[in-house]
């Protein structure tokens, strides 16, 4: 062994390097051999694998408790859908509230005094709803930076000014049919686009256009009653009525 050694020069750094398959680990003249067959190529990289990655696991669902007697009423696809749209209207624009109370009595006056003569005139019922819409597109287009939409880091001015109209369904459900270019109808035609809208919605008759595209939303909580409201709608710009004389 070390007549090979010294012939082939082996230096101590490299007879170091040598695996011995001896008894107890010695360097047998196969192990020198070996080596020297070896010596000088380029030594094979084991393939690196790579340790998997960590995946952190889903976050399950907070697990409510219930007690005897509790009902577990499954939601059905309309109500999934109105909840993921919630999430998602949060997580793109963080909501901020704020009230404002006006004086709407002459308003209420107002109507009182020509709903007849105007539903005998255009058939179509006049209620509050076609009134507040139609100030609402006055203050768009008095405040267009009202009539926009966020898409991660840009801010979407809309040109159509389409009114979504949140409506109560009778099984407890919500949905929002539009009012297209509200801002080319007169008084009477947004009397018209919305009862329609209202009655195809509460009728399930709504055509999957008629509930999209929506810039601005108004819902009305005074019809229940309340003061006021903070609905999450999938849009960023909702106005709240509360409709009463004073």
């Amino acid at each position: 062994v070390n007549d090979i050694v010294q012939e082939e020069k082996i230096s101590e750094s490299e007879l170091s390097s040598i695996q011995g398959s001896g008894l107890e680990g010695r360097i047998t003249k196969e192990d020198i051999l070996t080596f020297v067959k070896n010596r000088g190529q380029k030594p094979v990289s084991a393939p690196v694998v790579e340790a998997p990655k960590a995946v952190a696991p889903a976050t399950p669902a907070a697990t409510i408790s219930t007690s005897n007697g509790d009902e577990i009423v499954p939601m059905d696809r309309m109500r999934k859908i109105i909840a993921e749209n919630m999430v998602k209207a949060k997580q793109i624009a963080p909501h901020v509230t704020s009230f404002i109370e006006s004086d709407v009595t002459n308003v209420v006056r107002w109507r009182a005094k020509n709903k007849n003569a105007f539903e005998k005139r255009e058939n179509e019922r006049l209620t509050f709803m076609p009134i507040f819409v139609k100030a609402v597109v006055k203050a768009i287009q008095d405040y267009p930076m009202i009539n926009v939409s966020v898409n991660g880091d840009q801010i979407i001015k809309k040109k159509s000014i389409n009114i979504g109209m949140a409506t109560a369904l009778p099984d407890g459900n919500l949905i929002v049919p539009v009012i297209k270019n509200a801002d080319q109808l007169s008084l009477s035609g947004l009397a018209k686009a919305i009862n329609d809208l209202a009655y195809r919605a509460r009728n399930r008759k709504l055509k999957p256009e008629d509930t999209q595209g929506a810039t601005y939303t108004i819902s009305n909580v005074g019809s229940f009653g309340n003061l006021m409201g903070t609905p999450i709608i999938p849009q960023p710009q909702v106005a709240i009525l509360a409709v009463g004389a004073i």
